[in-house]
């Protein structure tokens, strides 16, 4: 029995002496391949350096600064986003207040890429609490501070020129809308004194028109006046009317008369010397 117990003693130890070989042995490995990683890194080839990073990480994961150096050469490559999952995991996990600033610090810059000012500003007052002495961090802080200023202001002053438009853009169809009601307006009361014009003109065409009918019919109903205005522009040809003597006719017809009268005297003068007595008449 106490042969058996020996035994299982003996074979535990060298089993834990084992593994303890084993963990140090990938300890020493995850080391060397997290310092290839780091020579590429320093060399800006972080792509590369990301790839040492991953295997030292999944030879050994629980060297947090494994997984700090990956989630560093993913922000150089500017992929933000996995970056931040792997700051989040070491600034929550990690026993350590330096690795919790750091984390803190670099998520702050993470989100500074992703131009989220507030989450920025958000993760370096984090890293202040943990480490209040971190002049790096409290720059940063201030920066990304004015930062969200200056784009808060730029944001009202886009608003407020955004509303100016607007109203402007408003007025002016307001404006425009007025204007065409004028002209609107103005078109009709010129359509309305254009139809009174012609109206007043065919007015004034059919009382001409009318009293030309009525000249007409008056000159036709009278023809005694027209006569009559006809002898006044005739004034200086005056013509005998029927029935009636011109005085020269009256003159020549008197001295016919006489001249007649005088030869019927003569005659009757003949006679009474014949002593025959002949009665006369006037024919005229």
């Amino acid at each position: 029995m106490l042969n058996r117990i020996s035994f299982f003693l003996l074979f535990l130890t060298v089993s834990i002496i084992s593994n303890a070989q084993d963990l140090e042995k990938e300890k020493r490995l995850a080391n060397q391949e997290m310092r290839d990683g780091n020579a590429l890194y320093q060399k800006n080839s972080y792509a590369d350096a990301e790839v040492a990073y991953k295997k030292s990480v999944a030879t050994y994961p629980g060297n947090p600064k494994a997984i700090y150096n990956l989630a560093n050469s993913m922000a150089q490559q500017e992929r933000y986003k996995e970056a931040l999952k792997q700051y989040d995991y070491l600034a929550k996990s990690s026993k350590s207040n330096k690795m919790r600033a750091q984390s803190y610090h670099n998520m702050g810059n993470a989100f500074m890429g992703l131009k989220k000012l507030q989450k920025a500003i958000d993760s370096y007052k984090n890293a202040l609490r943990v480490n209040p002495k971190d002049e790096e961090t409290r720059y940063n802080l201030a920066y990304a501070q004015d930062l969200l200023k200056q784009q808060q202001q730029q944001n009202k002053d886009d608003k407020n020129k955004d509303n100016k438009d607007k109203n402007k853009k408003d007025k002016d169809k307001k404006d425009d809308k007025n204007k065409d009601n004028k002209d609107k307006d103005k078109k009709g009361k010129d359509k309305k004194d254009d139809k009174k014009e012609d109206e007043d003109k065919k007015k004034k065409d059919d009382k001409k028109d009318g009293d030309k009918d009525k000249k007409e019919g008056d000159k036709k109903d009278k023809p005694k006046d027209q006569n009559k205005d006809k002898e006044g522009d005739d004034k200086q040809k005056p013509k005998p009317r029927p029935g009636k003597l011109t005085p020269q006719q009256a003159e020549q017809l008197l001295k016919a008369l006489q001249n007649e009268e005088k030869k019927t005297q003569d005659k009757v003068n003949a006679k009474r010397v014949k002593g025959k007595p002949i009665k006369t008449e006037k024919d005229w």
